[in-house]
């Protein structure tokens, strides 16, 4: 089965899902066996049997969703909005000599501008939930440099062609947010 593109179900999912969580507290009260409520709904058996537990321990308001798990954002929406309009600004904005956001550049920004910690994947995670997703393109930058072409690389280590990521938001490749990195040659 295919995601949505943050990962878990689309919204129609969540509510198809949740209908049919709610489908099974009627059928529970018609005293259907979990087996059977399983086959009928399509579910596995496994889920109508919790879905049972949870309502005979609070009825049909035990069924309705709890809403995503996991950890809630660290930032506010006031300071995802400021550091979308940081990251625009460009890293030499910063005091960066170029104009590559690497994670760890993010990173410390947030650290810079809102007193949060976060990891390099913590920060991948929060990127890609504000709609930036790195992009590797085909071309090496390290043949644009070979050839005398200016690209948006430079330097590098022996042995090590840099490659160029460009972060993308909203579909658009964006010049300014690009993430240069080196891979084995």
């Amino acid at each position: 089965m295919r995601y949505a593109d943050g990962g878990g179900l689309t919204a129609e999912g969540h509510a198809c899902r949740e209908a049919v969580r709610l489908q099974t507290a009627g059928l529970f009260t018609q005293d259907v066996d979990p087996v059977e409520v399983a086959r009928r709904l399509r579910v596995s058996s496994k889920s109508a049997y919790q879905w049972k537990r949870r309502w005979r321990a609070g009825g049909q308001t035990a069924l309705v969703s709890r809403g995503p798990s996991g950890a809630c954002c660290r930032l506010s929406d006031r300071q995802l909005d400021r550091l979308r309009v940081e990251l625009a600004r460009g890293p030499a904005a910063h005091g960066w000599a170029d104009q590559r956001w690497t994670l760890a550049r993010v990173t410390l920004l947030i650290g810079r501008l809102f007193h949060v910690r976060y990891t390099l994947r913590g920060t991948s995670y929060l990127l890609h939930r504000m709609g930036y997703s790195p992009q590797v393109p085909s071309w090496r930058a390290g043949a644009l440099l070979d050839c005398g072409a200016k690209g948006p690389c430079s330097g590098g280590s022996a042995g090590a062609s840099p490659v160029v990521v460009v972060l993308e938001l909203g579909g658009r490749a964006r010049d300014d947010l690009a993430v240069c990195g080196t891979s084995p040659a």
